[in-house]
C-alpha cells in the first residue's frame, strides 16, 4: 500500500482506521450504485494531482480508504509526508480494481485536501513566528469526529498541540473562575483534585493577571488582550521573575500573528488553524 509516514508524529493508527471506515460507511451506505456498473474484474491507474501549492498531509488516512475497500490497490507516493507540493504536481499513482479506486476516490481526497489544508495554514503561521520565543498551539475548535487527524495535521506543518480534550489538562476558563468563586479559589481547587495534569487559568485584564500570579498560577492565558496589554503581562511577569507561561489568545490569525510574537508571550494558540481552514484542492484521474 506504500510507505508508512507516521515517522514519530505518534499518530494512532485505530483512529486513521475509525476515521477512514466512518468515511466510507457515510458516503457509500448500502453500495457504490455508479462503480457497479463497471466489470468487477476490471484493472485501473489513476494519478492524484495538487491543483495549488501545499503542504501534503494525511497519507495514512488517504490509503486507509483504499485498504479498507480493496486491499489489491496499490498508492506509490511522490511526494512525502509533510513535504511541499507544487501546482500541477502528481503527488501519487494508484493501480488496482477499478471499483475500488471510484469508491475511494472522494474519500480519500476528502481526507488529503482537509489535512494538508490544516499542515500548509501551519506552516505559514509558524514561519510567521519563526526566530521569536513564542510557540504555536492549536486548540479544541476542530471539526467533529477528527480532532487527532487535524492536531496531527497541525504537527506535520510545524505547529505543537494544545491539550487534547477535557480529559489531559485542566484549563480554568471565566465560567469556572466564576462557579468557583474567583482566581485563587479556582486554582486552589485545581491543584488539590488535579495535581498530575497541567492548569492553565484564563484571564482577560492585566488586573487578573495580577491575581493569577498573586495566586501562584504556573500558566496564564491571555484572553484577547491587545498587543499593548501582552508586551504588559510580560513585562509584569519578567519584573517579578515568576517562572509563568503566558499564552496569547483569542481571535489570532495569520495577519496577527508575527505582532502578537513580537511582545514576547511564550505561547500562541489559534483556533483558525483548525476551525477556518480552506481545503487544498486535489483531483484524482483515471488512467485512460
Amino acid at each position: 500500500m506504500g510507505n508508512k509516514s507516521r515517522s514519530a508524529l505518534e499518530l494512532p493508527l485505530a483512529a486513521v482506521r475509525e476515521d477512514a471506515r466512518r468515511a466510507l460507511r457515510e458516503d457509500i451506505g448500502a453500495g457504490d450504485v455508479s462503480a457497479r456498473l463497471l466489470p468487477e474484474a476490471a484493472q485501473a491507474c489513476a494519478a492524484v494531482t495538487a491543483r495549488e501549492e501545499c503542504v501534503l498531509c494525511g497519507r495514512d488516512w488517504f490509503e486507509e480508504v483504499f485498504r479498507a475497500l480493496d486491499e489489491r490497490v496499490v498508492v506509490r507516493w511522490r511526494v512525502e509526508e509533510g513535504a511541499p507540493a507544487t501546482a500541477d504536481q502528481a503527488v501519487c499513482e494508484l493501480r488496482g480494481p477499478v471499483r475500488g479506486l471510484l469508491s475511494g476516490e472522494r474519500s480519500a481526497l476528502n481526507f488529503l485536501q482537509l489535512l494538508s489544508g490544516v499542515a500548509t495554514r501551519a506552516r505559514e503561521m509558524a514561519a510567521a513566528i519563526r526566530g521569536t520565543s513564542a510557540q504555536l498551539l492549536d486548540t479544541r475548535k476542530t471539526l467533529p469526529g477528527l480532532r487527532l487527524a487535524q492536531k496531527y495535521a497541525v504537527r506535520v506543518g510545524g505547529g505543537s498541540n494544545h491539550r487534547m480534550g477535557l480529559y489531559d489538562a485542566v484549563l480554568l476558563k471565566e465560567n469556572h473562575i466564576a462557579a468557583a468563586g474567583g482566581i485563587r479559589a479556582a486554582l486552589r481547587a485545581a491543584s488539590s483534585a488535579e495535581a498530575s495534569l497541567p492548569v492553565t487559568v484564563e484571564v482577560r485584564n492585566l488586573d487578573e493577571l495580577a491575581q493569577a500570579l498573586d495566586a501562584g498560577a504556573r500558566w496564564v492565558m491571555l484572553d484577547n488582550f491587545s498587543l499593548d496589554q501582552m508586551a504588559a503581562a510580560v513585562r509584569e511577569r519578567d519584573r517579578q521573575g515568576r517562572d509563568v507561561i503566558l499564552e496569547a489568545s483569542g481571535g489570532i490569525d495569520r495577519s496577527r500573528i508575527a505582532a502578537v510574537a513580537a511582545t514576547g508571550v511564550d505561547r500562541i494558540s489559534c483556533g483558525d488553524l483548525t476551525k477556518n481552514v480552506r481545503a487544498c484542492d486535489f483531483s484524482m484521474r483515471i488512467a485512460p
